[in-house]
């Protein structure tokens, strides 16, 4: 099994919300790891600095050795104009940056590679929960250039007969999660009254706990070889049950106002946020149950625990 040698597992991304929690997470479990990041005095003293995600990065230094590779690095994604540019520079460092690293760790002998994509590859919304059978669907430059990123590592990879994992989260959140978890925990900390009492909306999402731990359950089974697998939590709630348990966790009451949806989703229109109207409106639902028969593996968390976790407890 890969990590049950001496060998280290490359972490890259090791700066980052996921894989600088991943790191943590193998250093626990005694799973000896590289960590890597883009600058120096990130990710730890112990933290390696890499190149920047391209094709003609060389990581020859980083994965002499290593038994896995867990490649979390991205260009991510940004609210930003889908403009021949912004698709180029996803391209050259989602799409060529995996692909050369793939490469390059076949070359040294990696024996597995997971790569963290992304829930986008399947699409941006559900009529019933997303399985790993669904055929993509992705939305805008980011999740097109993660399905060809994974593309690329399984080509890369079955011609040199490297074993490769596929995993795609949805939203992961957890202490000090950036981005939309982190304004929607501020909005609620505020007593901000928000319109979406009226919302009757399925999404699931992942805490950086279970992601985690799905990661390490795919670096150590080998059940896991070649195969793609959905992250989630074991349930999905509505928008405003999210709210209700983040303000419970803080001690306070979600301010949540009855508007209709189909109002909610004009004015964001108007003001070109849909996307955003979307995410807390609309539905998303992940099947994690080829995970849970494959692997044998249940999350750890439920998502109230979870949640209370994410609001209350510090990041390492």
């Amino acid at each position: 099994m890969a990590v049950t040698d001496d060998r280290p597992v490359v972490v890259t991304g090791a700066s980052g919300f996921v894989g600088g929690a991943l790191v943590r997470r193998l250093q626990r479990e005694g799973v000896p790891v590289r960590a890597v990041v883009r600058t120096h005095g990130r990710g730890g003293p112990e933290a390696l600095v890499g190149p920047a995600l391209g094709p003609e990065a060389d990581w020859s230094r980083l994965l002499a050795g290593a038994g896995a590779v867990v490649h979390a690095a991205a260009h991510v994604h940004v609210e930003a104009a889908d403009t021949g540019a912004a698709r180029l520079a996803f391209r050259r460092a989602n799409v060529e940056g995996t692909r050369s690293l793939a490469q390059q760790a076949a070359d040294a002998g990696v024996r597995r590679f997971v790569f963290i994509s992304s829930i986008g590859v399947n699409g941006r919304r559900t009529k019933h929960p997303f399985t790993e059978d669904d055929a993509p669907a992705p939305e805008g430059p980011y999740a097109d250039s993660k399905l060809e990123a994974e593309r690329a590592l399984c080509e890369v990879a079955q011609r040199a007969g490297m074993e490769w994992v596929v995993i795609r989260p949805p939203l992961v959140y957890g202490p000090a999660a950036p981005g939309n978890f982190a304004r929607l925990v501020r909005w609620v900390a505020r007593g901000v009254p928000l319109p979406l009492g009226a919302v009757r909306n399925r999404r699931t999402l992942v805490a950086i706990d279970n992601l985690t731990d799905l990661v390490l359950t795919c670096l150590r089974s080998d059940s896991a070889a070649n195969e793609v697998f959905l992250a989630g939590d074991a349930e999905s709630l509505s928008t405003p049950d999210l709210l209700r348990i983040v303000a419970k966790a803080q001690g306070r009451t979600a301010r949540l106002v009855p508007v209709p949806p189909v109002l909610l989703r004009a004015a964001a229109v108007l003001i070109g946020r849909l996307a955003d109207a979307e995410r807390l409106c609309g539905d998303l639902e992940v099947d994690i149950g080829k995970a849970c028969r494959v692997l044998h593996w249940t999350p750890p968390l439920s998502a109230r625990e979870a949640l209370r976790r994410a609001v209350t407890e510090t990041a390492p």
